[in-house]
């Protein structure tokens, strides 16, 4: 067992965290004794001596350490081609991501790594064979002795080294989180959050919201379009070289320039902006266990749906009427695992069709989700060539994966005409407005990195600079007595982010309650005297 252990421990030490190294062997540069780098991967391999030492049973070993090469090999490929780090919160974004998501990270070079890091190496450990020493004293000190040894190289190495690794360390927090096996650390206590933390209680709010009437007697319809991995430097009507707003450019878009999530992955972001928390004192526990902006909306009478076309709404419309798209259909519009954004808009026209009344309607789109960019969007609206169609998009150029990224926001475009297009029709009946924002952003490869997921705290401004649209009609604005020059004011000027969603919301639809803060809400100050 100890040369098994001392085995595994090499393995993890350096093959495995190959990307901790190579991170620390650019950092050793700046650091004096070039002895710093040498010492990082016996700091590693006597670190995991130690650990393995503790679950090196002879009937839990093996399965234990199958779990952890297999997961390992999958988090080793997510950190050396898109530098993903796997800490609590990224764990909560694996552990919340359905089937049909998973299968777009399945591609050849994902496979190898599971075979050539994960599978192969398990099945090595599966064919050797422990035996049993002569007494369990025998064993006893063998394991000892080994942990013994372990303590004394780390010993060494903080001897030596101390100064520069908390130097390092000191300057570049991410370190620990690039660490593999730290995936099952991080998983267990998302799990024992998860599970075994005690719920909170269910607190109601906002239950004396009204809407405020309007002179024409029309009911309101609002389409409030949720994005997904949208990111604001990317649209034209942000200043974006490319025309990724084609079909919308002659429609009257109001953009927010300045605005940022509240996350850079969806589990965190999509409740977070429903809420009323900020994002500095958000609580995923409290903010699932309390009426968000759309609760309040229907306290105030408003009839509410929610058509989710990404993997489900994170909680928010567990306690609302909701729907899904079946993207295990193969048609026109669906492949078996996706299905376009445009999907929704017949399920949209029978909610809208079946009385008149205040309604929200919450479109939930997939809109850029990566990395399979390619699968977001229907031939006829990719203007921009070559693109990279396949999901390994490291193995494609800047250019490539540029062109199927802004692809994607043609599509979403696209969708968004077709809403509006639906609303003008709808002008006679409901005083209509439609605004859309997106969850988070996306690294496209800028500083190595890709997708999202990157904790805020050193998260590029790729993944946390959102787009924020409102299409809102002249009769829209004259019900609700908001002055459209001064909000092109304020999407010019103020810097918003995810925490004015909830007041604006509440604003923008003309409902008044005590739960909303005017400060937060970016149509108060634009709101003229009837």
């Amino acid at each position: 067992m100890p040369t098994l252990i001392v085995v595994c421990a090499l393995y993890f030490g350096t093959v495995m965290n190959y990307p901790v190294l190579h991170t620390l062997y650019g950092l050793s540069q700046n650091v004096q004794d070039s002895l710093f780098f040498y010492s990082a991967p016996l700091l590693l391999i006597c670190a995991f001596t130690i650990i393995f030492s503790f679950v090196a049973w002879r009937y839990v070993f093996k399965p234990f350490m199958a779990l952890v090469l297999i997961s390992s090999a999958a988090a080793l490929y997510a950190e050396v081609n898109f530098h993903t780090l796997f800490d609590m919160s990224m764990m909560e974004s694996v552990f919340e991501t359905n089937s049909s998501e998973i299968s777009f990270y399945t591609n050849a070079a994902s496979t190898l790594y599971l075979i050539g890091f994960g599978l192969i190496p398990t099945l090595l450990l599966l064919l050797v064979k422990i035996k049993p020493q002569r007494s369990w004293k025998v064993a006893a000190l063998s394991r000892v002795s080994l942990v013994v040894i372990a303590a004394c190289g780390l010993s060494l190495v903080a001897a030596t080294q101390y100064k520069n690794y908390a130097s390092v360390g000191r300057n570049n927090k991410y370190l620990n989180r690039m660490i593999i096996p730290g995936h099952i650390y991080s998983g267990v206590r998302y799990l024992d959050k998860l599970y075994f933390t005690k719920t909170l209680p269910y607190e109601t709010q906002g239950t004396d919201a009204k809407v405020t009437a309007t002179s024409n007697g029309k009911p309101t319809l609002m389409v409030i379009v949720l994005g997904e991995t949208a990111r604001a430097m990317n649209f034209s009507d942000n200043g974006y070289g490319r025309n990724t707003q084609p079909y919308t450019q002659s429609q009257g878009l109001i953009s927010f320039q300045h605005v940022s999530s509240c996350g850079t992955y969806t589990a965190l972001s999509v409740p977070c902006m429903f809420s009323n928390m900020n994002r500095t004192d958000y609580n995923k526990e409290r903010a699932a266990t309390q009426d968000n902006v759309l609760n309040v909306m229907q306290h105030a009478g408003v009839k509410v749906l929610w058509i989710d076309n990404d993997g489900g709404s994170k909680g928010v419309a567990d306690n609302l009427p909701h729907q899904s798209i079946n993207n295990a259909l193969k048609d026109r519009d669906c492949n078996g695992s996706t299905c376009f954004d445009e999907v929704m808009l017949k399920k949209a026209q029978t909610f809208i069709n079946q009385d008149e009344q205040n309604k929200v309607l919450v479109l939930h789109t997939i809109g850029s989700h990566g990395p399979t960019y390619f699968q977001r969007y229907p031939t006829a609206h990719a203007p921009f060539q070559p693109a990279c169609n396949r999901s390994d998009i490291e193995n494609c150029s800047d250019q490539e994966i540029k062109n199927v990224y802004d692809n994607t926001l043609v599509y979403t475009d696209f969708v968004l005409s077709q809403v509006i297009t639906e609303l003008k029709d709808l002008s006679d009946r409901y005083n209509v407005v439609m605004t859309y924002i997106s969850d988070h952003g996306e690294s496209l490869g800028e500083n190595g990195l890709y997708l999202h997921g990157t904790p805020y705290s050193i998260a590029p401004k790729e993944q946390t600079h959102v787009p924020w649209l409102l299409w809102m009609p002249k009769q829209y604005a004259e019900q609700k007595h908001l002055n459209i020059q001064c909000l092109q004011q304020v999407a010019q000027k103020d810097s918003l982010s995810h925490d004015n969603l909830f007041h604006t919301l509440l604003g923008l639809y003309g409902i008044s309650t005590t739960v909303d803060n005017e400060q937060l809400d970016i149509t108060h100050n634009c709101k003229q005297l009837s």
